[in-house]
């Protein structure tokens, strides 16, 4: 049997680097890949990491670029022949004071939370083995964001049944919506990084859906997970956990033990199931 592999996307500093670092603690039996868009700082990464005791290896990864996701999933087919554990933690928000315009924060902060998120799945979720862990990190931003939606948006956002077409369909509109400057008019909630948390969920809710659907007897779990609010770049220095408090809750899910048949599509905070 080849050897087992975690990626964890967006790894170079901040949440990615406490979960990389926190599987190698919790002795995951297979090799840690860290990835991150800047090679530079994916390779002072695990060079830290290396320091400290830990063994982990850099690999390339942009998920804006579909191209980079299909390099890496030809990188773990032929050196590992599938996949065990995927954190997609990679994603961004811009801070209070960006001089962007909302149009153009919600395109790019849509491109690279939900489409980059997204892009990556196609692309490695088929290299899955039996009892396979992944973890979408999400937002309780999603939550909040989902509140303020219109009651049909929030309907939309709440059906079982809804296609990941239909759902790609709607994250569309809100860039459009935002770019023309009327989103609030159409019912969705004036920010674009909590909108690309609702559609990042709910992609969760699908993904599984469709993993129960097709590989019902093979034990894999896939959920999407709120870090909380962590003192990284993107976050501020004055949130309440640390980074290593914030991989608590994806690093428990990557490492839900064989056999286990929940929590799988739903959003957990704290380790504790949230109602979406």
């Amino acid at each position: 049997m080849s050897k087992k592999v975690a990626v964890v996307t967006g790894a170079n500093k901040g949440i990615g680097l406490a979960i990389v670092r926190e599987l190698c603690k919790a002795k995951f039996t297979g090799d840690v890949i860290l990835t991150a868009r800047n090679e530079k700082l994916g390779n002072e990464a695990v060079k830290m990491l290396k320091s400290e005791g830990f063994e982990v290896s850099y690999h390339h990864l942009d998920i804006c670029d579909q191209g980079s996701a299909k390099q890496l999933s030809n990188f773990l087919q032929k050196t590992y022949g599938g996949l065990d554990v995927l954190i997609n933690n990679a994603g961004m928000a811009f801070k209070n004071d960006a001089t962007e315009t909302f149009g153009e924060q919600a395109e790019v902060t849509m491109r690279t939370n939900f489409w980059g998120t997204l892009w990556v799945c196609h692309a490695l979720l088929p290299l899955l083995r039996p009892n396979a862990r992944v973890v979408n990190v999400s937002s309780f931003v999603s939550k909040k964001a989902l509140d303020t939606c219109s009651p049909q948006l929030q309907a939309k956002f709440r059906d079982t049944e809804l296609s990941e077409e239909e759902l790609c369909l709607l994250m569309g509109q809100f860039v459009i919506a935002a770019q023309q400057g009327n989103h609030q008019a159409q019912g969705w909630p004036n920010t674009a990084y909590g909108t690309t948390k609702i559609g990042v969920t709910v992609l969760s809710r699908i993904q599984a859906h469709y993993l129960t659907k097709t590989r019902a007897a093979d034990g894999i779990l896939l959920n999407a997970c709120c870090p909380g609010w962590v003192r990284t770049d993107m976050a501020g220095s004055k949130a309440p956990k640390s980074p290593e408090e914030g991989a608590q809750t994806p690093t428990y899910l990557a490492l839900l033990p064989e056999g286990a048949k929940e929590p799988h599509g739903q959003l957990v905070w704290d380790k504790t199931v949230q109602e979406w």
